[in-house]
């Protein structure tokens, strides 16, 4: 591929050319010059877009497609055309498929459907077999067949001692243990965040201690084992804090947020409409304001579109009854570009990569041509 982008203003920190307007030739596959002009001597394309930006290739660490098992979802391809054309150059896929992805040809299988993508499919092994808190599965297995981490997709870890146990052993090849955070006692039967909303619906409640005491016991057993810990998804202000204060302490914790948690709260549920139905649950405006603080801060380590498509039979019907999940890449970044300034939204959308032991390079002559492009509309100083 021989090809030039035009003025294209650069949102890389990590780049020499950050904030600059420059053109960008790419040869081979690698950004061969950058410059504030290039002439076209050698029969290159070229893209003359308006208000065109480019950064290092989005990653987005939470996605879930369905295939195998529930293709009535969204099938591998289907999805990683859809991350590509919202701006996603690599995703880490869930395991929460049919059968549950807890063992080497399941990885295998699901990196052999994305060979021909342009968007790169990382799958998460299943921390346990079959996703069911019993049993550890085949972790190093899994690891040498292409895993980048491995978690029960949105299942507490109940048994404390097979997460220590977790945390212990993937230290061995440097594995990267995800702990989705919520009690399943104290969540119960519940369907949306526990507060005046609930109340005045008659909806059955989940407080966010069912997330937070999770969270704390998780990162007491990380200071006890060591490892390496990732909390996917976090939703209250309290859960912020205690990871605000296991990273002051030296922990190798991270953490994600949902676009979703970002941008919208419990308020939207008066409707009772079930799209709006995710796990964890909306919260409270509060919750909503300190999870921005904390991705500002840098308490947060990256955004998640945390993308679950569910098929309209398990989701169109009485709220209780319906499933979680939602629908989140198309619409990820313009969502945040309306709570967040440009330069902390594109941070949170591609220094995940890193966390999860992805290769990523700066915006710079000689590195691999690995970006995403959008426009940017927004003026957010006032963020």
């Amino acid at each position: 591929m021989k090809l030039i982008i035009r003025n294209a203003t650069v949102i890389d920190s990590k780049s020499p050319f950050h904030n600059q307007k420059v053109d960008i030739q790419i040869e081979n596959g690698l950004l061969s010059k950058i410059d504030s002009k290039i002439e076209n001597t050698g029969n290159y394309n070229e893209v003359h877009l308006e208000n065109l930006h480019v950064s290092q290739g989005w990653f987005d660490s939470s996605v879930s497609l369905g295939e195998p098992g529930f293709e009535e979802r969204e099938t591998i391809i289907n999805g990683l055309t859809v991350a590509a054309k919202s701006g996603f150059t690599a995703i880490a896929l869930q395991p929460n498929s049919y059968p549950i992805i807890d063992n080497q040809s399941q990885i295998n299988f699901v990196k052999s459907k994305a060979k021909e993508a342009a968007t790169q499919l990382f799958p998460i092994g299943a921390l346990t077999k079959e996703s069911q808190g019993k049993d550890l599965a085949e972790l190093f297995d899994m690891k040498n067949a292409g895993a980048i981490a491995f978690g029960d997709y949105n299942k507490n870890i109940d048994n404390p001692n097979l997460l220590k146990i977790a945390l212990q052993y993937t230290q061995d090849f440097d594995g990267l243990v995800l702990a989705f955070c919520q009690n399943p006692d104290i969540k119960g039967n519940g369907v949306v965040n526990e507060g005046i909303v609930s109340t005045r619906l008659g909806l059955k409640g989940i407080p966010s201690l069912a997330e937070e005491i999770e969270v704390a016991r998780n990162l007491f057993l990380l200071e006890y084992t060591g490892g390496k810990l990732h909390i996917p998804t976090i939703s209250t202000a309290q859960s912020v804090a205690l990871i605000r204060k296991a990273k002051a302490k030296g922990l190798q914790v991270s953490c994600s947020v949902a676009v979703h948690h970002l941008v919208l709260t419990d308020d939207l549920l008066d409707g009772f409409d079930s799209r709006y139905k995710v796990s964890p649950p909306l919260r409270t405006e509060s919750d909503r304001k300190t999870l921005l603080k904390g991705v500002k801060d840098g308490t947060i380590d990256l955004i998640t579109s945390d993308h679950n498509p569910i098929d309209i039979e398990h989701k169109k019907m009485e709220f209780d009854l319906a499933k979680n999940g939602t629908i989140g890449l198309e619409s990820a970044f313009g969502a945040l570009n309306t709570v967040l300034p440009l330069e902390i939204c594109i941070e949170k959308l591609t220094t995940g990569k890193s966390i999860f032991g992805i290769e990523s390079a700066p915006i710079d002559e000689g590195e691999i041509a690995n970006l995403s492009f959008f426009y940017s509309r927004w003026n957010l100083d006032v963020y």
